[in-house]
């Protein structure tokens, strides 16, 4: 499972003209899901982003409340070293990494996180104001 996480101002995902999803502060996770990932990736995964240490202060999202807004993104596993057009192997198919993705999220809102999705499998228009910047990859 890989995660990149972002601190921002302010982050929402707009599909078909509808926001699906928005935070003020707080933590814009692109979670990409591989063949691998199992339930118990998932809970790690989803601790990690709610402890992380990223947000002012060096607090995490658990210890501000911040929001958590977690956006599906198979392309984090896109592979480009050979030739011009990217291959997707490496990403789970859809009907394995949504039961993940959701694994994730459900973790998150049980330890507390306040948190917003974008759609899976939809074209999603994601808007983000980083604060910071500050950008972390997370590797499971």
């Amino acid at each position: 499972m890989r995660a990149v996480i972002q601190t921002v101002s302010r982050a929402s995902v707009t599909v078909g003209g509808e926001v699906v999803g928005s935070i003020g502060e707080g933590l814009l996770v692109l979670l990409g899901v591989t063949h691998t990932d199992t339930p118990a990736i998932a809970e790690t995964m989803a601790r990690k982003i709610h402890e992380v240490r990223l947000l002012p202060g060096e607090r995490s999202a658990a210890e501000l409340a911040a929001g958590i807004l977690v956006v599906s993104q198979f392309t984090l596993y896109g592979d480009a070293r050979k030739g011009r057009r990217p291959t997707w192997s490496a990403a789970a198919p859809a009907e394995v990494a949504e039961p993940l993705f959701t694994a994730v999220v459900e973790a998150l809102r049980g330890r507390g996180a306040k948190v917003e999705t974008g759609r899976f499998r939809t074209h999603m228009l994601v808007e983000s104001v980083n604060a910071g910047p500050n950008t972390l990859i997370l590797d499971l």
